[in-house]
């Protein structure tokens, strides 16, 4: 993680107990990228071992619910980059897997994917 993020991600985790809900706009994206995750039968790596999409979208959401509970989300970029990104517990970078493609990192695949939900 970048300093940067780092630096983000300590403020954000130390967020209020009793967070306003992630604005319904930004909770819309997020919700289009994990359905675009399931849709795609892509496969997610998280600390080395290879998940189906549909375990991976269930992970996201369940730690996009605990940062929920504790924090308000202001962009969706911010939900890629604390939540979709990389292992909270390890630090390692999440990758996904599409067919015969090479692994790439979350952060990127949901970036793009973010850029197609926008054009719609």
């Amino acid at each position: 993680m970048r300093a940067g993020a780092a630096a983000l991600a300590l403020a954000f985790w130390c967020g209020a107990a009793f967070a306003d809900p992630t604005p319904a706009r930004i909770r819309a994206e997020i919700d289009a990228l994990l359905d675009r995750l399931q849709a795609s039968g892509c496969q997610f790596e998280r600390n080395g071992t290879w998940y189906g999409s549909a375990d991976a979208r269930a992970h996201l959401l369940d730690k996009l619910a605990y940062v929920e509970r504790r924090s308000t989300l202001q962009s969706t970029e911010q939900f890629i980059e604390l939540i979709g990104s990389s292992s909270s517990a390890s630090g390692k970078p999440y990758r996904v897997k599409c067919g015969n493609a090479a692994p790439v990192e979350s952060r990127q695949w949901l970036t793009r994917e973010l850029s197609a939900v926008r054009r719609q």
